[in-house]
């Protein structure tokens, strides 16, 4: 290991202490908040009655979604600037979220679906599918444009969120049905939703740290990058797979969820440096750190109501979007 790794360990130790601590925000509050020592006897079996039932049988799985789902879209966003060389690339803008969207909704329009667990496969396909497609678009002399792959992904989710509408309107329990999913939310995920894709998401976790030091020579240019001996296209390709699985994922756990991918390099960033090394176990800790963030937000501001997490974070990564925007265009 490098001195230069080494010296950033204080800022993985403080990020994890940050994760267990939000963690365990995540176990104590919400519209019934318990005390931290009730938390830790009912997490160890010492505990019973409501309090303890509240912990174990509803917080915990969905903190447990939550930190999958949250690592999930903060690697898949380092990735997906990674092979873009774009800071704008994330799940949301590569139409993954969209397309993920859309065939949940065809599938609850065609095959009258009521179900998260039923959705899961549906919208992993739907993920898989429309990031496909979006890098078929940025295909050029049978290597992918990074510029063609963002407008190509804009144009696709403009697409895919008008068809899903449109699929919504034609039916009035279509839309009861889809409105809650497409919402984006942690709440009423069951460990039974997880399950099936972790093998994916594994995978795709191991696959972004794999390539992650080669898209350190992405980023000097794709000349640059081959005089260094690096496989442009099979690195693009595998880092495209990897966002594929991850998002895919994400997104069939817990709905689009926006801006996690998009905000958790940044946030990174700043304290690690732009070296992929660092930067792909650095979003392994800040997504999930501000997904919970947002979810433990949207059970407080409206109490005993709450929020659903994907509103969180539109709401607070829209400015982000605007700003990040404004300082590539300068």
């Amino acid at each position: 290991m490098s001195f230069r790794a080494l010296r950033h360990i204080p800022l993985f130790l403080f990020g994890i202490g940050a994760l267990a601590l939000c963690t365990a925000l995540s176990l104590a509050l919400g519209a019934r908040s318990v005390p931290l020592s009730t938390v830790t006897d009912a997490l160890f079996g010492d505990a019973h009655g409501r309090d303890a039932l509240v912990v174990t049988g509803l917080r915990l799985p969905r903190t447990v979604i939550g930190l999958a789902v949250g690592a999930a879209l903060g690697v898949a966003g380092a990735v997906a600037q990674g092979i873009t060389r774009n800071p704008l690339a994330s799940p949301t803008t590569l139409g993954i979220n969209a397309g993920a969207g859309f065939a949940v909704v065809v599938a609850i329009f065609a095959l009258k679906l009521n179900s998260p667990a039923q959705y899961v496969w549906f919208a992993f396909a739907g993920a898989g599918g429309a990031a496909l497609f979006a890098q078929a678009l940025a295909r050029r002399a049978g290597d992918i444009d990074p510029v063609r792959l963002a407008l190509g992904g804009t144009v696709l989710q403009l697409v895919l969120l008008s068809w899903t509408s449109a699929v919504m309107l034609m039916n009035q329990r279509t839309l009861d049905e889809a409105r809650f999913w497409l919402a984006g939310s942690l709440s009423g995920r069951t460990l039974d939703v997880l399950w099936p894709v972790l093998p994916t998401l594994l995978l795709g976790l191991v696959v972004a740290l794999a390539v992650s030091p080669a898209l350190n020579a992405l980023a000097l240019g794709d000349d640059s990058a081959q005089a260094l001996g690096v496989p442009v296209a099979r690195i693009r390709l595998a880092g495209g797979i990897a966002v594929i699985l991850l998002a895919g994922s994400a997104v069939a756990v817990a709905g689009p969820v926006a801006f996690i991918g998009l905000a958790a390099p940044h946030l990174v960033r700043p304290l690690l440096g732009g070296d992929h090394r660092l930067l792909v176990p650095g979003c392994l800790i800040a997504g999930p750190l501000l997904l919970l963030t947002a979810d433990v937000l949207g059970r407080m501001v409206i109490r005993p109501s709450e929020l659903e997490v994907g509103i969180v974070t539109a709401f607070l990564g829209a400015p982000l979007l605007a700003l990040l925007a404004r300082r590539v265009a300068r």
